[in-house]
């Protein structure tokens, strides 16, 4: 079954509420394998939190391929990336424009292609783009790297486009890029990096000079800010904001504190949220809440260490998770202050009810309908949540109320 006809057959049903997630065991491996216990210990698997609200879904577009991310423009038209390398606008009656052009070329192979796009917040007066790929540097090898340019007034180029960033060393793998672009409201982005997956290059993601593994924070034009928490130090490089993560696909400001937070990929087990601070170590590969895919400890084989931060929520089964939000709009009132992920396995939209700085619940949409949710944005006109799912043939996904 595609795409489009599981959301068909969604969007007869009308009504979807929420369902629980999934339950979890807390395989907490520090506590078996070390006397060291953190001050602040991982919390896995809150319980179900229903919201009671029923949802209706319809599809607008398409078809896509393998979109990555969508963004909604001031004036309500849709800006998306389909992985293959291709970046479209479509309309907000769901007219699918042709490929802009000037998108740079993307290795599209394996987890690779072209993958975030985010306005910048002066959109409606510079025009400027931001967008991250995977970017072929010849023999094989490819780097994560972020670039801007400006989107002509008929929609359909990209102007001036220039990388702001390019992930050094760069590597042979096709996995495990990140990556995200999010403003924070000072003006700069984040940007985040994965550390590429091979048993080598995971160990770079403690290492202070390179961009494996971290959280980026950049001036718009991809310089490191002076604040920095490594600015000024010759055996670091300048533009780290955090270090010690394995491939952050989910990143967004909290809107009433302005802070960052994050959604993490562990390896088998260990999925995590994070709130990722100035100059901290959040552990990757020496400390995780899962264990290698073959089963082996990862790095120390604990949950934590002295020194290392714990996340503030994980996963165990994990939910695969990617593009996320905080709800702030209208439409859905329950949620106003949640966070919405897209979850890629099992699939699903999940809700992650936060109460101060805490997860206090989840509550599932659209599950068991086989969706890879890759991205969720919030449309501030209604306060409709959008979404798309990493599929061959995917629409964009509008969904509304229906109580």
């Amino acid at each position: 079954m595609t795409a489009s006809t599981r959301l068909a057959a969604a969007a007869v049903l009308v009504v979807l509420s929420g369902s629980p997630a999934p339950a979890g065991s807390h395989l907490d491996r520090g506590a078996q394998n070390t006397d060291f216990t953190p001050a602040v210990p991982g919390q896995t698997r809150a319980p179900e939190s229903r919201s009671g609200v029923g949802i209706a879904t319809t599809a607008i577009g398409g078809p896509l391929e393998n979109p990555w991310a969508v963004a909604i423009l001031p004036t309500g038209d849709f800006l998306v990336t389909e992985r293959p390398g291709r970046m479209r606008v479509v309309s907000a009656d769901g007219t699918l424009g042709d490929p802009i052009e000037g998108v740079p070329a993307v290795l599209a192979e394996g987890q690779g292609g072209l993958l975030d796009v985010t306005p910048s917040p002066d959109f409606a007066s510079d025009r400027m783009v931001y967008f991250s790929y995977s970017k072929p540097v010849g023999n094989g090898l490819s780097a994560t790297a972020a670039a801007r340019g400006r989107l002509s007034d008929d929609m359909r180029r990209l102007e001036g486009v220039a990388d702001i960033f390019v992930q050094e060393p760069p590597s042979a793998s096709t996995l495990q890029y990140g990556s995200r672009i999010v403003f924070a409201p000072d003006g700069t982005l984040f940007v985040t990096v994965g550390e590429r997956f091979t048993e080598r290059e995971r160990r770079f993601a403690q290492d202070l000079t390179n961009t494996y593994g971290k959280v980026l924070r950049l001036n718009p034009d991809g310089t490191a800010p002076a604040d920095n928490p490594f600015a000024g130090r010759g055996d670091a490089d300048p533009r780290i904001w955090s270090y010690g993560h394995r491939n952050i696909q989910g990143a967004a400001i909290e809107p009433a504190t302005g802070r960052l937070w994050t959604l993490e990929h562990g390896p088998r087990g260990g999925d995590e949220l994070n709130r990722p601070e100035a100059g901290r170590n959040y552990g990757w590969p020496v400390i995780s809440y899962g264990e290698n895919y073959d089963g082996t400890p990862v790095g120390s084989g604990r949950s934590a260490q002295d020194g290392m931060e714990q996340p503030v929520y994980y996963w165990d089964p994990v939910i695969a998770p990617s593009g996320m939000v905080f709800y702030e709009g209208a439409m859905f009132p329950e949620w106003r202050g949640d966070i919405l992920a897209g979850s890629l396995t099992p699939g699903a939209l999940v809700r992650i009810d936060v109460e101060n700085g805490k997860v206090v619940g989840e509550e599932e949409f659209l599950a068991g309908r086989g969706l890879r949710v890759r991205d969720v944005a919030v449309d501030p006109a209604d306060g409709s949540v959008v979404i798309v799912a990493d599929e061959a043939d995917s629409p964009i996904t509008r969904i509304t109320r229906q109580d």
